[in-house]
């Protein structure tokens, strides 16, 4: 089957949106024009997928580096308040609830194709736009499951886009200090991390013993769109506008929200690849939502001279993590966003200590760079540490990446394990079990409801092609 006969085979399908808001094709053009673009050579045309909440910061910050035209929006509730900021600011171009009309009808005008949009959403769209030669920035984590991330990993490398995912201080000066301090000998033989996200959920307080009743779907909302490939469910309003995070269904926690800011340039600079054991502390385990407080233990093996490394992660608002002698106070930065509900431990904001050999080091989330503890080691230090370079942004990384330029520091080849460590540790946390990992089959050992979960949830009818490209 050809992907456009894959598109018109799709859209045949009953989940298809009405689409009572498509604007026509020809007015793409409008959107392309603006005081602060760049010359119509050195733009990318984007369309963007999910286009209130986060979606619309994505939506914003990459139309702010002047280097991208926005020709086509796309959300299944064109009618939310929550996506009227959005639709307003660009009135002339053609909306759509469905992402594969979308595509079907404004596919030879679209350079790159955006998806913020909830977890469990992401793999349909980025899979399609990538099958079809589109470049993809998608939210983090990458994928929903295990075996979603793998897929997405090779369509990148199939089709030879370039793939971002959305954390954005993996641009930012937490990159470049880490990359260099690594280069430089001063981060090395790293044996221990402890990362921490202490700052309220939505789900913190819920009493869940079942999935929520039926609601009247919204008369503006798509509720199959909105499903993408998960098992039916009755809408309920808790399922929607950010809730979706609170349940394993669609979402992944605290931990998919906040690790890929935390622990993404210790990934990838240490090497640490896949895990071959987690294990779970749980407060107020739940088969449907998140717990109230989680302390996940990952063991990663030797990396050639490397030694073994156990990263702790912690959250819950009163599931504070030990901190080393001299701790002082977190690092924090402007980049990070407030938390949903709650505050904050001012003394212990999101982030991480890094333990190796000789030295212990302290960091945000985020942009946020490391500070060495104690203060006294930096002056020993100061001839040692090398200078930081700087670069483009996240969001303008990507655009010159989609014209040949720069390369996604943040691609689906060095996110994809980042997000599948992140999912291995939503299962310890779903199951309340210790799981082991063999790196070389990539496969659980210990527990078949857990191998099984690798794979995820049959998709459903009609969802499975996107599987398959």
């Amino acid at each position: 089957m050809t992907r456009r006969t894959f598109l018109r085979h799709a859209l045949t399908l009953p989940l298809v949106s009405t689409l009572p808001y498509l604007a026509t094709a020809s007015k793409a053009k409008a959107a392309r024009t603006s005081t602060k673009q760049a010359p119509p050579s050195e733009r990318v045309n984007l369309a963007c997928c999910g286009i209130g909440a986060r979606g619309a910061d994505v939506v914003n910050a990459l139309y702010g580096t002047g280097l991208a035209n926005i020709v086509a929006l796309c959300d299944t509730d064109l009618g939310a308040p929550h996506t009227q900021t959005i639709l307003k600011k660009f009135p002339n171009v053609p909306r759509f609830q469905d992402f594969r009309a979308m595509l079907d009808k404004l596919g030879n005008q679209i350079d790159a194709v955006t998806a913020g949009v909830p977890d469990h959403a992401h793999f349909p769209i980025a899979m399609l736009a990538m099958s079809l030669g589109k470049h993809v920035y998608v939210e983090k984590p990458m994928g929903h499951t295990f075996r979603e991330v793998d897929l997405m990993m090779q369509a990148e490398k199939k089709y030879k886009v370039a793939a971002q995912m959305g954390n954005q201080g993996h641009s930012s000066a937490n990159y470049f200090q880490f990359k260099a301090w690594v280069e430089a000998g001063i981060i090395k033989d790293v044996t221990r991390i402890v990362a921490h996200m202490n700052g309220g959920r939505r789900w913190h307080g819920w009493q869940v013993a079942a999935l929520p009743e039926e609601q009247p779907v919204p008369a503006t909302l798509d509720w199959d769109q909105w499903l993408s490939a998960a098992a039916r469910h009755a809408y309920n309003r808790k399922y929607v506008q950010g809730d979706w995070r609170c349940w394993y269904d669609f979402g992944n926690g605290a931990l998919g929200d906040w690790g890929a800011h935390i622990l993404d340039t210790a990934h990838e600079f240490l090497d640490l690849g896949l895990p071959e054991e987690i294990s779970a502390v749980l407060d107020g385990h739940n088969p449907f939502i998140f717990p109230q407080a989680s302390t996940l233990t990952f063991k990663f093996p030797a990396r050639g001279p490397r030694p073994p490394v156990e990263v702790t992660w912690y959250d819950g608002v009163k599931n504070l993590p030990p901190l080393p002698k001299d701790f002082g106070h977190g690092v924090v930065t402007g980049d990070v966003p407030p938390p949903t509900s709650g505050k904050l431990d001012a003394t212990v904001p999101a982030g991480k200590e890094i333990y190796s050999a000789d030295l212990v080091f302290k960091g945000g989330s985020h942009g946020s760079t490391l500070e060495i503890i104690p203060k006294s080691k930096i002056k020993e230090l100061a001839a040692k540490l090398p200078a930081v370079p700087t670069g483009s942004d996240h969001f303008k990384n990507f655009l010159l990446a989609c014209k040949g330029a720069e390369h996604c520091r943040s691609s689906f080849a060095v996110a994809g394990p980042l997000s599948q460590v992140l999912v291995l540790g939503v299962m310890a946390q779903r199951l309340n079990a210790k799981l082991l990992f063999d790196r070389a089959t990539r496969q659980i050992t210990n527990n078949a409801v857990a191998n099984d979960l690798l794979a995820g949830p049959p998709p459903r009818q009609g969802w499975e092609q996107f599987y398959k490209l």
